[in-house]
């Protein structure tokens, strides 16, 4: 009997020790976790929902016309420039030709409007001579006239002549004035009519330069939906391209994470395509102005009697290194996961910083606009306009 008690007290002393080394253990943890967050903890916001956000530029006609090439398909690398979707030209050059016709007619209007100023101006001359010969007539006329050499009559007409001489001078210099009206002050080549007629060829031109659809900036293909034969209308979408070396990540960080976040904070970040053997440097460029459920195309509505609190999520964008991007690309769409180093705090959480640079620019269709100015100066040149100089 004596040896249930003592094997009941050391029934209990084990099972007091494991309750011991439970606590301690559990307190270990606690102690450990605290601090790791006073340390570590405190200073870093993590979110795996976060995904590879990008420009999807899309490749649109701007002239209606039918397809009858398509030099470019889902996948392929495409440089700026490059001619994407080609339409028929035929009308586009047909009026073109039109144009350029019209503007080389007008030319040489203008210019005879320039000769027939010089012709004005020698008849005016020649009037005034007349005039100044029809007063020494009369003057002759008259000087004669006490000797009886002249008659009365014959000094009338010569005071005719000079009236006549004097409305032919008049008539001479009016029209000269008049044409002078449409000639003075400017050029062949600056004339309002010549200009008129090369603002047509410069619209034909464009018309016809927009036959070909290039591609605004360099970047991968995707999203072709046009085909050889398809009638387009302006605006329609062909296909897109993306440029994969402007891609960000679109960090969804929970609510509550965000009050010590701030732009230009560090942010480590690693995909899921590559493993942790890989990680992007960059920084947080901004937040969005709103939650991702703001922005739905169908929005919650919590105004009801079965409302449920969600927490938000709030989407911040994370701009990468572009020399580690250039090494280990990334496409649109990617899983990643954030770490954001939020050791500096400093600075307003939305600052209104106004952006200091465009944030995407092409010079692809400004090619057409210079083609056009030198097809008009061409043809001004050829029809006797001078250098073709011109402004429009």
């Amino acid at each position: 009997m004596a040896q249930e008690p003592a094997t009941r007290a050391n029934g209990n002393g084990r099972r007091r020790h494991a309750l011991a080394a439970i606590l301690f253990l559990f307190a270990a943890g606690l102690a450990a976790w605290g601090a790791w967050w006073w340390l570590l903890g405190q200073w870093y916001e993590y979110t795996d929902d976060a995904y590879v956000g990008g420009n999807i530029v899309q490749v649109t006609p701007q002239a209606p016309g039918t397809v009858v090439a398509v030099r470019a398909d889902d996948t392929d690398f495409v440089k700026a420039g490059e001619e994407l979707v080609r339409l028929d030209r035929a009308d586009a050059k047909v009026a073109l030709e039109q144009a350029e016709a019209q503007l080389a007619r007008t030319v040489r209007q203008v210019r005879t409007l320039y000769a027939t100023d010089a012709q004005l101006a020698a008849s005016a001359a020649q009037r005034e001579s007349e005039l100044v010969k029809a007063k020494q007539d009369l003057a002759r006329r008259e000087a004669a006239a006490p000797s009886g050499a002249v008659s009365r009559e014959e000094i009338e007409h010569a005071r005719d002549a000079i009236a006549s001489a004097q409305a032919a001078l008049d008539a001479a210099r009016e029209q000269r004035r008049v044409n002078r009206v449409l000639t003075e002050g400017t050029s062949v080549a600056e004339h309002p009519d010549v200009k008129a007629a090369a603002a047509k060829v410069h619209e034909a031109f464009i018309a016809y330069a927009r036959t070909s659809i290039a591609a605004p900036l360099s970047g991968y293909v995707a999203k072709r939906s046009v085909q050889v034969g398809q009638r387009v209308q302006a605006g329609t979408p062909l296909m897109a391209v993306i440029p994969l070396e402007q891609v960000w990540v679109d960090a969804n960080f929970k609510e509550g994470q965000l009050a010590d976040v701030r732009i230009g904070q560090p942010v480590s970040v690693s995909a899921d395509l590559y493993g942790g053997r890989v990680a992007y440097h960059g920084k947080v460029a901004g937040f969005a102005a709103g939650t991702g459920a703001a922005f739905a195309l169908l929005p919650p509505q919590n105004a009801t009697g079965n409302w449920i609190k969600v927490v938000q999520r709030v989407p911040v964008r994370v701009a990468l290194d572009p020399q580690e991007l250039a090494r280990h690309p990334l496409q649109v769409g990617l899983s990643m996961r954030v770490e954001v180093d939020t050791h500096d705090r400093s600075g307003a959480r939305l600052p209104q910083a106004a952006r200091a640079q465009t944030v995407q620019q092409t010079s692809v269709f400004d090619l057409s606009e210079q083609q056009a100015e030198d097809r008009i100066a061409a043809i001004v040149r050829q029809n006797g306009g001078g250098d073709g100089k011109h402004a429009l």
